[in-house]
Formats: C-alpha cells, structure tokens, sequence
C-alpha cells in the first residue's frame, strides 16, 4: 500500500470526502463550510496517546466552540470501535471511520512507519486546522498527544 503523493499545504482548499460518523450520519467535510474544522487523524482508539489527545480534546471542547471550530477526529477503526471508545471516555465530539483510508489518503497521513524493526503501514498522527473559507490554515504533521489541543487552540486563534 502507498500513501498518497499530493502535498497539502496552508492556503489550499481541503480535500473534500465524506465518512460514517460516530453521529450517525455520514459527516462531509465541505457541509461544514462557515465553520473552522479541527480535523485530527490519531492510529487507534482506546490507546495511551490517542485517549491523552482525545480526552484533552473532549476537555477544552468549550474553549473550541467559543471559536465555532467543530473537532472531527479520524481513524481506521470501525463505527464499533469507537462507540466504545467514546462511551469509555464520554467523548463529546464526533469521530469518522475511514476503513477505507479515503480521508488518510487524501491527507496523506497513511505512511509506512517503523517501530522496533518493524515495518508497516499505518496512521501518522496528524491535525489540519481549516478555516471558515474551507481553506487549510495550520498543518501540524507527527504530533505529540500531550498539550497538542494548546497549539491547535492557538491556531485556530490565528
């Protein structure tokens, strides 16, 4: 499997898709237009890291909606999946399912890693910031869970 080729950058339309959502109803990133998008790709649900990014997510989603930002998190994992994971950490946001990588690809954050020798495929964890226009405002690539929801506040400001 290969990862996509395309490189985004601030000022450029996001990529457009739509994804099953923990919602319910399939989520379409370009409905959300008039609003700024924290849209954050994490590898696992129920996870060290990807529980730290998405409690502290969850924590200050106050603070996000002061700004009109909607939180989307995005992993491979199925709708299932993250029903537990959000009724374990009473997530307040909605996450998508990309079984299929569309968005993954489309954000080119499906990337070969290496993890003790090991070489596999798998999720870069990933945030893109999108302004009310649609267009992508920060893009932060190999994020660190902790305090990460601090910077994305910070952009979102900017």
């Amino acid at each position: 499997m290969k990862s996509s080729t395309a490189e985004l950058f601030t000022g450029q339309r996001a990529p457009d898709f739509e994804l099953p959502s923990s919602s319910g109803k399939p989520v379409r990133l370009s409905s959300l237009k008039g609003k700024q998008v924290v849209l954050y790709f994490y590898p696992k649900d129920d996870t060290p890291g990807c529980t730290i990014e998405a409690c502290a997510f969850r924590d200050n989603l106050p603070k996000f909606g002061r700004m009109d930002a909607v939180v989307l998190g995005v992993s491979s994992d199925s709708l299932d999946s993250h029903a537990k994971f959000i009724d374990k950490y009473s997530l307040n946001f909605t996450l998508l399912s990309d079984e299929d990588l569309v968005a993954h690809k489309l954000y080119d954050t499906w990337k070969q890693k290496n993890n003790y020798g090991r070489t596999y495929w798998g999720t870069e964890r990933s945030t893109f910031v999108i302004g009310e226009d649609g267009k992508i405002k920060k893009i932060f690539r190999k994020v660190t869970p902790k305090g990460h929801e601090a910077e994305v506040l910070a952009a979102l400001k900017s």
